[in-house]
């Protein structure tokens, strides 16, 4: 039986990049799951909107010469979904903690795909404010904070949250799902997250083009995903990253996770996407040179195993981080076939800390069974060795390196090379934590069992 067909534009919207297309578009959505299921598609045009809402069984359909823009509070006459009440927000940041503050938004649904070839432009979304890590050393979320991390009071998330009202800082989040696919999108100036999915059982994303202000794909507490064939530029922020955080009130795993196929980098935002790839931006906003890499961590209350990371390419960006700092186990990884160009710090940094940011009872994680195979990397920043540093108590457990090729520029000085290292057990984790490495090549410290 063929999937029923609902566009849009026999609902009212009008594509014309002026009239607010919101209600036109959740009322296709609607009678397409009031009708058992269907395919909602938004031909050619431009579509202004506010926060958009999915249903299960629902195919929502981009296609070629759709363009979905992100509506601005500030100049139409509208507002996105409040964020919604979340009891356990104080462990984590503002955006991990609420979904319905986005331009595309679901809450318990099943079977969903969205679908490409359209773009998903951001322009009215938010990449600032709450949340910011480097607006939060009330929290110890700077990279070079020494203090433990706290849960933020009730009347600072209480302010965040009249700040955020009426403003969207994700492009697509989903709390809590099953069977979703999205597939073929482009997405241009994501905010907070281009996407935050979190609590997902059974998710594909693959073919997506992803150019955005801030983190690309976060993957909260999801079991049984395959990233493939994806481009993500973040020179801001995280490209593709995996956490565990406590956003749903429990401690949840990530596992049996593969990531294949895919580019990350750090060029200037928007310049992937015209295919400039620009080179203007030096630092990210944490005042580490630029980010796009793929990374474990740093929200990492639940546990993480069984993930693979295959076959994948680092450009102008920073390193493979494998990171647990509050809690959590990271076991069974594997990493093989990666190549790095221009790595702007570490190319490889496995960080098990003590930030226990979570409910009290959080306790030091582990971190074991960690395989690197196959790794080349150049034009690596020469301030930052590969590194790999666990706690005098916690070491970092079973380890493989093997067939790694590392080229660094050059330089360091005697006097770095007898610096004495910090141990800096609650701080934020990034290799610039604890300064210029005393070796080039290889730094492990507090590692039981590293095997070549």
């Amino acid at each position: 039986m063929a999937e029923r067909v609902f566009d849009v534009r026999d609902f009212g919207a009008r594509g014309d990049g002026l009239a607010l297309d919101t209600p036109a578009i959740n009322a296709a959505i609607d009678a397409a799951a009031a009708a058992g299921g269907g395919r909602v598609v938004l031909g050619p045009g431009r579509y202004l909107s506010f926060s958009i809402r999915l249903r299960s069984r629902i195919t929502l359909e981009l296609a070629d010469g759709a363009i979905l823009e992100a509506a601005d509070p500030a100049r139409h006459d509208g507002q996105y979904d409040a964020p919604e009440p979340n009891p356990h927000d104080a462990y984590q940041d503002f955006g991990h903690s609420h979904w319905h503050n986005s331009l595309i938004w679901g809450e318990d649904i099943e079977d969903v795909v969205l679908l490409g070839p359209g773009l998903i432009h951001g322009l009215g979304l938010t990449r600032e404010g709450p949340g910011a890590p480097w607006s939060r050393d009330h929290i110890g979320d700077r990279p070079l904070s020494m203090g433990p991390a706290t849960p933020l009071s009730p009347a600072v998330f209480e302010a965040e949250q009249a700040a955020m009202l009426g403003l969207g800082n994700k492009a697509v989040a989903i709390r809590t799902g099953r069977n979703i696919v999205i597939r073929d999108l482009t997405v241009l100036k994501g905010g907070h997250f281009a996407f935050l999915l979190t609590g997902i059982d059974s998710l594909l994303m693959d073919g997506l083009r992803i150019d955005t202000d801030r983190d690309g794909i976060d993957l909260d507490c999801v079991r049984d995903a395959r990233l493939s064939n994806l481009r993500v530029n973040t020179p801001n922020d995280d490209a593709i990253v995996l956490k565990t955080s406590f956003a749903l009130g429990e401690r949840r795993s990530t596992e049996r996770i593969r990531i294949t196929g895919c580019r990350v980098s750090g060029f200037d935002m928007g310049t992937m996407l015209d295919g400039t790839f620009g080179r203007t931006q030096d630092l990210s906003p944490d005042l580490d040179r630029v980010t796009g890499r793929i990374k474990l961590g740093t929200e990492s209350n639940g546990d993480f195993r069984d993930i693979e990371i295959t076959d994948c390419l680092f450009e102008r960006s920073r390193g493979l981080a494998i990171e647990t700092v509050d809690g959590g186990v990271i076991e069974d990884i594997v990493v093989r076939d990666l190549v790095m160009r221009e790595v702007t710090t570490a190319p490889v940094f496995l960080r098990l800390g003590d930030r226990r940011r979570g409910p009290d009872g959080t306790s030091v994680g582990a971190m074991r069974r960690v395989s690197i195979r196959n790794l080349v990397a150049t034009g690596i920043d020469p301030r930052y060795a590969a590194t790999l540093a666990g706690l005098p108590d916690h070491p970092i457990e079973e380890v493989r390196l093997s067939d790694v090729h590392l080229t660094y520029g050059g330089g360091g000085t005697a006097a770095d090379a007898a610096r004495t290292v910090p141990e800096l057990p609650h701080a934020y984790p990034e290799p610039s934590m604890f300064g210029v490495s005393p070796a080039h090549g290889l730094y492990a410290r507090h590692v039981q069992g590293l095997n070549s």
